[in-house]
């Protein structure tokens, strides 16, 4: 196992310091390959802030409970906050490289929301880069120098990661909603193709490689509507355009606009439309 790290003040108990907005109290790396297992257990936590990236290999967390076991792989970073519960080990097996960084201070909430670490989320990925390598060492390097002024400097480096971060964070997210835009963009065009015929909302989900319940959720956040409610109302839509326009009877339109039941697409019309079709059709005249 191959392990670096540099402490303030060479102490290696933890601190809570409200002096200034950002101090870092220490940073590490550990890179297993021969070495079976490194676990870490603290059930009351720590009093400062702490960040492990994931650089290789995968690290196994227990958020909450000892018995809940989370994967964490490569590419992501999982934030402490003080005094929650820390359970987490490495094995040599997965051939797991981390860094991490202990950090205080009056401002850190404020800081670590403004660079995109949501108070709800434990979890963030931000990808692999050596860039976020080389400032953790140079970190490591400072705690291990002490040189002029090595405490401001370590803070700004510490600010140069988590903007990185922030810009991978907020690529990331940038890309979820394009995504997102794109394949609910082609659903409702999709539905507007097809209203007339029978549609599928679990099968048109599937086909786009999507859960049921996370495909209506979005579509609703999307059109403000779930899926269904957005068919029926192109349908009654376009049959008090039919009947409003043409003189095709009812059970015409009905079967027109996608329903085989005429009683049921009456009862559904009056219910949106505050009218029967027949009624609608009369006050047209």
């Amino acid at each position: 196992m191959y392990i670096n790290s540099g402490y303030k003040n060479n102490s290696f108990l933890d601190f809570k310091d409200k002096s200034r907005p950002l101090i870092v109290g220490s940073c590490g790396t550990y890179r297993l390959s021969s070495h079976l297992r490194l676990p870490t257990y603290r059930p009351r936590g720590r009093v400062d802030f702490q960040i492990i990236y994931i650089a290789s290999g995968r690290a196994y967390f227990h958020f909450g409970s000892p018995e809940d076991e989370t994967i964490v792989t490569a590419g992501n970073i999982v934030l402490f906050r003080p005094k929650e519960f820390q359970k987490y080990e490495y094995y040599g097996i997965d051939k797991t490289e981390v860094y991490w960084i202990h950090f205080t201070g009056r401002d850190v909430k404020n800081i670590l929301r403004k660079y995109g670490f949501s108070d709800d989320r434990r979890i963030f990925p931000v990808g692999i880069s050596l860039e976020y390598e080389h400032i953790f060492k140079r970190i490591i390097l400072e705690l291990q120098r002490c040189q002029d002024d090595y405490e401001e400097m370590m803070t700004l480096l510490l600010r140069h990661l988590l903007i990185i971060f922030h810009r991978e964070l907020s690529k990331e997210h940038k890309l979820k909603n394009e995504y997102l835009d794109r394949e609910m963009e082609m659903a409702e065009a999709y539905f507007n193709e097809n209203y007339n015929r029978a549609v599928n909302i679990e099968e048109y989900a599937a086909s786009r490689g999507m859960s049921v319940s996370w495909f209506i959720r979005n579509f609703k956040k999307h059109a403000g509507t779930t899926p269904m409610q957005f068919v029926t109302s192109i349908r009654i839509t376009n049959a008090q355009m039919l009947l409003e326009t043409t003189n095709y009877a009812v059970n015409e339109i009905s079967r027109i606009v996608g329903y085989d039941n005429p009683l049921y697409f009456s009862r559904l019309f009056h219910k949106l439309k505050g009218c029967t079709p027949s009624q609608c059709r009369k006050e047209r005249l």
